[in-house]
């Protein structure tokens, strides 16, 4: 059978468009392509991991170790205050008009004041700086007595090379060092010989003059005892630190002054490169540094005269 002719347009007719049908099919599993569940599961993944090396550093650490990696990993807190000018601020101040919270007494008034310790601009309190520059005037005082009162005696003038000062961490310490012609003790014993003896009542006349405390430490050369013997360095040069706490008790020196009587052996040599010199032999006498006390401790009075000679230059008496 033909096919009618398409009827005929007419002039003014606009042109017949074909008609376009899209049909979309929708399967119904498509879901399980999808990523959505990957993401999931490296997650678990991930997680399972970390529980997993959480066990194995339980079980491979110690109290103690795992005690840091706790604390490592503790977050840092910042407390802010509650009761102060501008609590509501993120550390505690929000605007320097904000009215205080500060308890007062009823007869201040104003709300706006700062309260500055003492202590933060030296105020009454001396600095530490300020200490030892006061420590260091009378330990220079100190020695320019015991050395005057010693080249005055003529028994101890030949003693002033044994006598070494040196300033410390702990203060000044006073070495009475033996040498090969002088011993401060009989052999092997923690008796004090007379020249010793005598050299010690000056040392504790000059340090009596000031308030420092005063630690006493005994040495020894490495010369070991006979294998018979039941003593030891050890026991000796303690025994010769109290042997010469007695001895500046004795000539003045007020118990309370002692901070520490130590005996150290060969431990602290003098020589370090001979531990077998007689030098290694000594009593240390250390004026410690001051920590607290009055500004205005007076020296003793005649360092303070020796002090005042050398300022105007004359001679100390």
């Amino acid at each position: 059978m033909a096919k009618p002719p398409a009827p005929k347009r007419g002039k003014n007719e606009p042109e017949i468009q074909p008609v376009i049908i899209v049909k979309k099919i929708i399967a119904g599993h498509g879901g399980h392509h999808g990523g959505a569940w990957k993401v999931a599961y490296a997650d678990f993944v991930t997680a399972m991991m970390a529980f997993f090396l959480l066990l194995w550093i339980l079980g491979a650490t110690n109290e103690k170790q795992r005690k840091g990696i706790a604390d490592y990993f503790t977050p840092t807190l910042v407390e802010m205050r509650q009761k102060s000018a501008g609590a509501s601020g993120a550390f505690g101040g929000d605007s320097i008009i904000s009215k205080e919270n500060y308890a007062k007494r009823a007869s201040q008034t104003g709300t706006k004041s700062i309260t500055i310790p003492k202590d933060a601009t030296g105020g009454e309190k001396e600095g530490a700086a300020d200490v030892r520059t006061r420590d260091r005037k009378r330990f220079v005082a100190m020695k320019k007595l015991l050395e005057q009162r010693m080249a005055k005696d003529p028994g101890l003038r030949k003693l002033m090379k044994v006598v070494r000062f040196t300033e410390t961490r702990e203060g000044l310490r006073i070495d009475l060092v033996d040498e090969a012609d002088f011993s401060m003790f009989a052999l092997g014993t923690d008796r004090l010989l007379p020249e010793a003896r005598r050299l010690m009542g000056e040392v504790a006349r000059v340090i009596d003059g000031i308030p420092n405390g005063v630690i006493v430490r005994g040495h020894t050369d490495a010369l070991p005892y006979a294998a018979d013997r039941t003593s030891n360095n050890w026991m000796l040069s303690t025994a010769r630190a109290e042997a010469t706490r007695r001895a500046l008790g004795d000539n003045g020196v007020l118990a309370y002054r002692f901070a520490r009587i130590e005996g150290v052996a060969d431990r602290e040599p003098y020589v370090p490169g001979d531990r077998y010199d007689p030098r290694n032999r000594r009593m240390s006498v250390t004026l410690t540094w001051s920590t607290a006390g009055p500004a205005d401790q007076p020296l003793a009075p005649q360092a303070v005269a020796d002090a005042e000679g050398e300022r105007d230059g004359k001679p100390g008496a």
